[in-house]
């Protein structure tokens, strides 16, 4: 089918954006179809809903019998009868396949066939289904086993299959060409071309296939050859939909019109004997679908977008007294499909919704249909006794006992010969891992080989001892991973060892021993940590991004700021990025760049982390910039404006890391074309054939970052002297410099890290020869020598050797602007400043100092992909508000783990294991050309009344009452929270083998419902807060018997609850935070860890701790509120603000 043609506005559909389509009831159809849906944890619906009983189907018209939801808020894009069995299937927008079984529409089976793509075509076979996707070609059982998966080119755009017998298959789509498969080799074997643009349709009968182009063009082909025989041109504009029965076929389309493409509500009519068009037939709807129903006579439904249906003769006149309408869920009806007895047609609306209509109360899709295979329970049958009366009883069931008597099958010593095999070497991964409980050791299993199983070989090879005696005897060995032993622990992949207590008994101060805070690796795409950390310690971005505040309810730089703020409150604990990833997976420019990861991906390691991480860095710089250019502030966030960094003019972020340039374009005639520009960031541009030279030419890196900032290139560009394209010459001048210096070192191949590699070399040579001149290259000094060759008192000290391996990298770059739209760069040393005098003095002639503050670098690991840590220059304010000291320190910020190190080591680069990604270099005295403070621009009117986002709210059955201006809340003031959570991702765990149950990742959560009640005043003991946090992700589990929460309760358009975004409830929170109340909860550590907030430990009376004994268990709330108040919680999902009135 082409769905480009029916409508522009489909083609809006993303997979990005599934999970923020919610059904919407439309205005004819009957309230209750909803009411009584239950939905799985995947939001799919569980039994169909019936029409009202009082419904009557006449006897030959077609009436709706039943409705269902397939899949909430997502278009079902296919749908299509079995012909084998009596099941409907349906294909949604979202890759995911369910079947329905009799006219009742029971659940069948679902299942994902697709993770990106939308479901095109599904084709009934004998022994299973076929579905058909952009480039994938998935053979599937009906209950969902799959048996093969073809993958076509990435560039193929497949629409249509068509069965030509039971195992050749043709698929066509819009390219120039058509694929023949056989089914039975899962084989290519024959490519049959086409005109541009494709075929999108295809039909069969007994003389031609027929294939309907999006160019209007229906073309009739031989059967063995697939020879063009003759051919059609229906319309002007595209084809929508055509069929074919007898000697007539059908079709609908657009027309070109001056505005554009419009409906044509003529049906083009041919007869295949004359091959030619006769009178066409005029309806009452725009048609989209088409299908000849053959019954008494040569009836055809054409069925509109919107919903109408008429059945019509195609010779005939369309009458209007035949049209009805099928009441779509959504606006736009999506695919339409008639089953083989033709007694029942299915329809697919754009939210998700299959409508049934049938012609009889008890329709059967197919004349002879076989019988359905159910799933049964399991019945384990007792063993039957044995009979000793039967002469074919399997010796093997009766027990033998032990005898000393010689068996027949021992061979005589003279014959044999005792040959002990010698045991296979244990897995060296199972030695590393293994754990020892007295004298046994537990190791889990590397699922290397099969379960219990183990080869056994009479010959063993060289290659096996080698191996056998290179597994480590020691313990300290067998720690060590093979890949890893050269790289240091700090800079290992770290991952948090979760217990039945989850993170409450972790050891991160193990980890961490500063004050400052890291950040947690177990959240999707938390790759990011590192430019999160590198983002935070700038301080006029902290600063920046601190006193923003907007309206829009998904703003990296809102959430980049509330993380910011947890940073700044946090004393060593760690913190997690969550609601900024949570914000970051919504933006719809981060999924096109692919920055968005699937769990599988990030576990495998899949893809190049330097890449993705270059790629997030020039995201986030643009993201940023353009949310600091919105200078409109909403009336709900006053305050916001009142930031020492807003402007008139650029944003404050495209003063820091914009550079200001001048592109010019010289043709050989002559010709030159300027145009100004700018960048936020530089990617390094390396020397051609820079490693072909082994000899080791030296190459300062500012050579190459000033080849890379004015760079220049020879490319075929657009005279519009020579009205032509001609050879030009492209180069980059630099007007105005940033104040920091942001650059992606592109290290992404062999090539590259050969060059750096090469020139680290060539840079330490260089330095021995500086410090003392030429040494044999067999002379080794130790580090007590070398420190005797440094200067005399007053000089700076010269360094170790070990100080000057693998480092080309500058501490500090000298930039200046010349008269002539130049640039000169030069690497800088502290030696140099006694040279030319301070870089403040200079500044005013053009002349920049710039000093390295952060390198990020990627961690090799074959095994796992390897991970991002950041080398970080802390700066005096960072360290004088955390620990009252005032100096700078590089630190290593491995997610949680964070350690000072010495600031050789942040340019050290061992291409082996260490290859750099991102450079950060800011000017001297940077912070003194900005105000840093920062004003809380959260204010109590976000305490306000607001109105709530479900439509169908009642305001009799309010939970709440807000606060009144008389009744804000002062410092000390009491409140009680408790909040409520639904399951995004399920907990994966392991068995191990002595029993014990390990987390691997635990549980996402995602906050739901949150309620605050007054603790003191008039109105002690009534809720100001009772918010439904409104979600677009996927729930697994609602937790109902927990939370209450229920399916719906969370979707805008159908929900009656007080319906709010996370953004605006967790304002409020901040509000109260930073006022200074004082919040009575029961386990408030895990409803703040969620909400992802930091409180201070003063602020919080947690009843977990406050009732809890030494080496104790927890006691429950449900316990505390029946001993001390005499409450029964719990009863029948009870409305929650009862569990924050029930703390003491």
């Amino acid at each position: 089918m082409n769905f480009e043609g029916l409508d522009p506005g489909l083609a809006e559909y993303a997979p990005a954006m599934h999970s923020a389509l919610d059904p919407v009831l439309d205005a004819h159809l009957n309230p209750s179809l909803l009411q009584n849906v239950e939905l799985d944890p995947e939001g799919v619906a569980l039994e169909a809903l019936p029409v009202q009983e009082s419904v009557h189907i006449m006897e030959g018209v077609y009436s709706e019998l039943h409705s269902v939801v397939a899949e909430v808020g997502v278009p079902v894009t296919v749908s299509h009868f079995d012909l084998h069995e009596e099941m409907l299937w349906v294909g949604s927008h979202g890759g995911h396949a369910t079947s329905f079984f009799g006219p009742t529409l029971e659940r069948y089976s679902s299942f994902q066939v697709n993770s990106s793509d939308d479901i095109r075509q599904i084709q009934s076979l004998e022994n299973g289904i076929l579905f058909l996707t952009k480039n994938n070609l998935k053979y599937m059982a009906r209950g969902g086993l799959i048996i093969f998966d073809y993958l076509l080119d990435e560039s193929e755009d497949m629409h249509s299959l068509l069965l030509t017998d039971s195992s050749m298959l043709l698929v066509g789509g819009l390219q120039n060409h058509i694929l023949e498969i056989d089914l039975n080799t899962v084989q290519e074997t024959q490519k049959y071309a086409v005109e541009t643009p494709g075929v999108a349709i295809m039909r069969q009968t007994n003389r031609f296939f027929f294939c309907g182009h999006t160019s209007g063009k229906i073309s009739l082909r031989d059967l063995r050859t697939f020879k063009v025989e003759h051919e059609f041109d229906a319309f002007s504009g595209s084809l929508s939909d055509f069929d074919v029965h007898g000697n007539l076929l059908a079709s609908c389309g657009f027309s070109s019109r001056l505005t554009g493409l419009a409906c044509d509500r003529f049906l083009k009519v041919y007869d295949l004997r004359m091959m030619r068009a006769i009178t066409p037939l005029q309806v009452h709807v725009d048609p989209a679908f088409l299908r000849f129903i053959p019954t008494y006579t040569s009836r055809l439904a054409i069925i509109s977008q919107s919903g109408q249906c008429q059945f019509c003769e195609p010779t005939g006149l369309a009458n209007p007294a035949d049209i009805f309408h099928v009441n779509p869920v959504g606006p736009l009806l999506m695919t339409f499909d008639v089953s083989a007895s033709k007694q029942a047609l299915a329809f697919g609306d754009s939210e998700g919704c299959v409508h049934l209509w049938t012609d009889s109360p008890e329709p059967s899709f197919n004349p002879y249909s076989r019988e359905t295979e159910f799933a049964l329970p399991c019945l384990v049958d007792s063993l039957p006794p044995l009979d000793w009366s039967q002469d074919l009883l399997p010796l093997s069931l009766i027990p033998v006992p032990l005898t000393t008597d010689t068996l027949l099958s021992d061979w005589p010593a003279a014959n044999s010969a005792p040959a002990p095999r010698r045991a296979p070497p244990v897995d060296a991964e199972i030695l590393r891992t293994m754990k020892k409980v007295g004298f046994i050791g537990y190791a889990p299993n590397p699922r290397t080989r099969l379960r219990n199983q183990i080869p056994y070989r009479l010959k063993e090879s060289d290659s096996e001892s080698d191996s056998f005696s290179k597994v480590a005897e020691s313990p300290i060995g067998r720690e060590e991973e093979p890949h890893l032993h050269m790289v240091s622990k700090k800079y290992r992949k770290v991952t948090i060892k979760y217990s039945k207590l989850g993170l409450e008994d972790f050891d991160f101060k193990h980890y961490n021993k500063t004050l400052f805070a890291g950040l947690e690796p177990h959240i999707p795409n938390a790759y990011c940590n590192c430019m999160i950390q590198v983002l935070y310690f700038l301080e006029p971005v902290r600063c920046l991004i601190q006193n923003h505040l907007c309206q829009k309810e998904f703003c990296l730089a809102c959430e980049l700021g509330f993380l910011f703020h947890m940073l700044d409150l946090s004393r060593g604990d760690p913190c997690q990025g969550s609601n900024f990833l949570r914000a970051f997976r919504t933006i719809p420019e981060a999924s096109a760049l692919g920055l968005i990861l699937a769990d599988s991906d990030e576990a495998s390691g899949k893809g190049s982390l330097a890449r993705l991480i270059q790629r997030w860095n020039r995201f986030i710089l643009t993201q940023l910039h353009q949310d600091m250019q919105e200078l409109e502030v909403p009336q709900a966030y006053r305050g916001a404006a009142s930031s020492s960094f807003c402007s008139s003019g650029d944003s404050v972020i495209g003063q820091l890391f914009s550079c200001e340039m001048e592109n010019c374009s010289l043709c050989r005639c002559g010709s030159e074309t300027v145009r100004a520009s700018s960048t936020l960031l530089f990617t390094l541009s390396y020397p051609e054939g820079s490693n072909s030279d082994k000899t080791g030419k030296n190459c300062d890196f500012a050579q190459v970052l000033k080849r890379s900032i004015c760079l220049e290139q020879n490319t075929q560009a657009w005279c519009d002297n020579c009205e032509k394209y001609q050879p030009t010459i492209q180069t980059r001048n630099i007007r105005h410099l940033p104040d920091i210096l942001v650059i992606n070192c592109e290290v992404n191949s062999l090539k590259e890290a050969d060059f750096w590699r090469m020139q680290a070399d060539v840079a330490f040579k260089m330095a021995i020869k500086k410090h003392s001149g030429e040494i044999s290259k067999n002379t080794e000094l130790a580090l007590a020598d070398w420190k005797e060759l440094g200067s005399p008192e007053g000089m700076l000290r010269c360094p170790s050797i070990e100080e000057l391996k693998n480092v080309w990298l500058p501490f500090s770059i000298r930039m200046k602007l010349t008269k002539n739209k130049g640039l000169d760069v030069c690497n800088w040393t502290d030696g140099d400043e006694m040279q030319w005098g301070p870089a403040r003095a200079e500044e005013e002639h053009g002349v920049y100092v710039y000093d390295l503050m952060a390198t990020v670098v990627h961690i090799l690991d074959s095994r796992t992909g390897g991970s991002l840590v950041a080398h970080i220059k802390v700066g005096e304010t960072y360290h004088q508000r955390k620990e009252g000291v005032t100096h700078q320190q590089w630190y290593l910020f491995n997610d949680f783990l964070i350690e000072p190190i010495d600031k050789h080591e942040a340019v050290q680069f061992d291409m082996n294991w260490k290859v750099p990604a991102i450079l950060y270099y800011t000017k001297r005295n940077l912070n003194s050309k900005y105000n840093l403070n920062i004003k809380n621009p959260i204010e109590a009117s976000v305490l306000m009344a607001e109105a709530s986002l479900a439509r169908k709210q009642r305001k009799t059955h309010t939970t709440f009452i807000p606060l009144m201006l008389n009744e804000m809340p002062q410092v000390g003031d009491l409140v009680g929270l408790d909040a409520e959570f639904v399951t995004l991702n399920e907990e994966e765990a392991e068995l191990r083998s002595d029993g014990t149950k390990s987390t691997i990742k635990p549980s996402q959560m995602s906050v739901a419902r949150i309620t605050c009640v007054r603790g003191q005043g008039p109105n002690e003991g009534i809720p100001f807060i009772d918010d439904y946090i409104s979600t677009q992700e996927q729930v697994v589990d609602y937790l109902t018997q927990y939370s209450g929460i229920k399916p719906g309760d969370l979707d805008a358009k159908i929900s009656s609850k007080h319906l709010t975004t996370l953004k605006s409830t967790y304002l409020k929170l901040r509000f109260l935070i930073d006022i200074g109340v004082k919040f009575v909860g029961h386990g408030l550590q895990k409803d703040f860890r969620v909400i992802n907030l930091m409180v201070p430990k003063d602020q919080v009376l947690d009843t977990v701790y406050l009732f809890h004994m030494p080496r104790k268990r927890m006691i429950s709330l449900r316990f505390l509120a029946w001993y001390f108040l005499g409450l029964k919680l719990f009863h029948l999902c009870l409305p929650r603000p009862e569990d924050s009135r029930g703390d003491p």
